[in-house]
């Protein structure tokens, strides 16, 4: 919505337990080791996010205050908006091991269900409610100028639902975490409906709206996706997930690839084989670890030097492709 545009993306899936918090955070440590000034926002109420960038005492004390007049979670940035009280309050961010961190707040939810409402409102052409939609995008553009933040994350939660909706249209990109089996495979079926649903319910807004009117750019991109959390057998993945995987790379041509190109080429840019961003196998105790200590998996103490290079080639071969398609 600001004239000087940040690239925005999110890491969604409206399917549970794939592990997107913890690739979310690698992916923003790694590229933040090549350089670049990451923002990342934990708009999931669950705040795993902020649990792993934060030590527990800190995330206690954010959430106990975060309905105060120092509160420092997104909750409170969002807050007034949500009150109807007036614009939304510019945090500061905090910085975890080279990262830039708006922390999540269980009171998110609240927030979700004014969003839902003033969605409706959206079609009955009020401003107030356009602007409340680009709450998360106001506070990014003004973060992002004061802190010269290259690119932003989004580290949503696993739903379809009206947060998870404005954030979407807010970005210029999303990447969708699968697991190598059944359930993330039934869950691309929806995925891309929602998703172009969502598109073309805002250009239906963006016209009965005044043309300037600041609006979300609307226009997410699919910029691939990333198997992970997988076995391996040998220096490949295990015959199992290996056969999910060629089952999900049909999915994702079918169910979000063509579904989106229905709207627009320019939603998904990229063949099924292109689509495909890297993978991320399982690193067992390391994740764990690294949530404990708060730092990437690759940067995990005790780990072996073999695990160390298994994950710098996972994550900051990422961190590559994002900075490739994320613009």
């Amino acid at each position: 919505m600001a004239s000087s545009h940040v690239p925005r993306m999110a890491f969604y899936s409206h399917k549970g337990g794939v592990g997107k918090t913890t690739l979310s955070a690698n992916a923003a440590f790694a590229l933040a080791r090549l350089g670049k000034r990451v923002l990342i926002l934990d708009t999931d109420p669950q705040c795993n996010l902020t649990s792993y960038l934060l030590p527990d005492d800190a995330v206690d004390q954010l959430l106990q205050e975060s309905d105060s007049a120092n509160g420092k979670t997104l909750w409170s940035a969002v807050r007034p908006v949500h009150n109807l009280e007036g614009p939304p309050n510019i945090p500061l961010p905090f910085i975890a091991n080279g990262v830039y961190l708006l922390p999540g707040d269980i009171r998110l939810s609240e927030f979700e269900q004014s969003l839902g409402d003033y969605w409706s409102d959206c079609f009955k052409r009020r401003l107030g409610a356009v602007r409340a939609l680009g709450t998360f995008s106001t506070i990014i553009d003004s973060v992002a100028e004061a802190f010269k933040i290259d690119i932003v994350i989004y580290d949503t939660g696993p739903n379809i639902g009206p947060l998870n909706r404005a954030i979407m249209l807010d970005c210029d990109a999303f990447v969708v975490p699968v697991a190598c089996d059944l359930f993330s495979e039934r869950a691309l079926s929806t995925l891309g409906q929602a998703v172009k649903d969502w598109i073309i319910d805002w250009e239906t807004i963006k016209t009965i709206v005044p043309s300037d009117t600041p609006m979300l750019r609307g226009k997410p991109a699919f910029a691939g996706y990333v198997p992970q959390n997988f076995r391996t057998y040998g220096q490949g993945m295990a015959k199992a997930p290996s056969v999910y995987l060629r089952r999900i790379e049909r999915k994702i041509y079918r169910d979000l690839i063509q579904v989106l190109q229905e709207v627009s080429p320019e939603l998904a840019p990229y063949s099924a084989s292109q689509s495909k961003l890297g993978q991320v196998k399982t690193f067992g105790r390391l994740v764990q670890q690294a949530q404990e200590e708060g730092v990437p998996i690759f940067e995990v103490s005790n780990a072996t030097e073999s695990e160390v290079a298994d994950a710098k080639d996972a994550f900051y071969g990422l961190a590559r492709m994002l900075m490739d398609r994320v613009k």
